[in-house]
């Protein structure tokens, strides 16, 4: 009798709203989360928008812990809700991602993240030091691009675009770690990589002078590397074993 009656929506929508409820529940669980702050995003595939561009992101407002399969934003690439959720859409979540959504080939989902090794990194002239296990898996995937202050001006938009290239991964100077991909699973696994790359490397810089890693050697690692791997489900077995470890906690992201 009390049971509040759901819309009609595709079942594809239904399952891209699911497992991005519960990436925002595993970025919580790894302790990504920066207050209401930051975004994922994932494009809705053709089957549910008819060709349109739209995509899901988070209610501003909401902390991650707080992010539901139904209480996440449907809105279209000019940052309109397409439905009738009460919560606004953070300007700064829409334009980065709305122009990676709109522009850049297989850009199925986007994440940005602002942790504070990943800043760290972010923040020093060099950038990513090819000097560990992890930054080797990532040879020639790391794009740069210089800080313009909060990311809420249109016009930055084709500058970011410039600077991301075809790049999966984009390190914004001063700011944070940005990923994108053409599933979810591997785009959270390209991210993990980075982040564990500066993890790695602001705790070794405390150590002294690192050894490096040559560029032979990081090609031959970004080649081998297995987690990207469409062989080994490119992302799929960590995403959902994470997934599973959330379910242990806390499953209420489904509702």
């Amino acid at each position: 009798m009390n049971a509040v009656l759901k819309p009609a929506m595709h079942p594809d929508e239904w399952k891209a709203r699911v497992q991005l409820a519960a990436c925002y529940r595993i970025f919580d669980m790894l302790g990504w989360t920066e207050m209401i702050y930051n975004h994922i995003t994932v494009r809705l595939p053709d089957s549910v928008t008819g060709g349109q561009k739209q995509f899901l992101i988070n209610p501003f407002g909401l902390h991650y812990s707080e992010v539901t399969a139904s209480n996440l934003l449907k809105i279209d690439i000019q940052g309109n809700k397409l439905d009738d959720n009460p919560w606004p859409v953070n300007p700064a979540g829409f334009t980065i991602h709305a122009a990676i959504h709109d522009n850049v080939d297989g850009a199925h989902c986007v994440m940005h993240t602002h942790t504070t090794n990943g800043l760290a990194v972010a923040c020093t002239q060099g950038g990513l030091a090819q000097n560990n296990f992890y930054s080797a898996q990532l040879h020639g995937m790391v794009a740069y691009h210089d800080f313009e202050g909060i990311t809420v001006h249109a016009e930055e938009a084709p500058r970011l675009l410039a600077s991301m290239g075809d790049k999966p991964l984009l390190i914004l100077r001063n700011h944070g770690l940005l990923a994108a991909g053409p599933t979810l699973p591997l785009t959270l696994v390209r991210l993990w990589t980075l982040q564990r790359a500066c993890d790695v490397q602001v705790t070794q810089a405390a150590l002294g002078a690192a050894i490096p890693v040559p560029e032979a050697v990081a090609h031959k690692t970004t080649h081998d590397s297995f987690q990207f791997d469409a062989r080994f489900g490119a992302g799929q077995d960590v995403f959902d074993a994470l997934v599973r470890r959330v379910d242990r906690i806390d499953d209420s992201y489904k509702n």
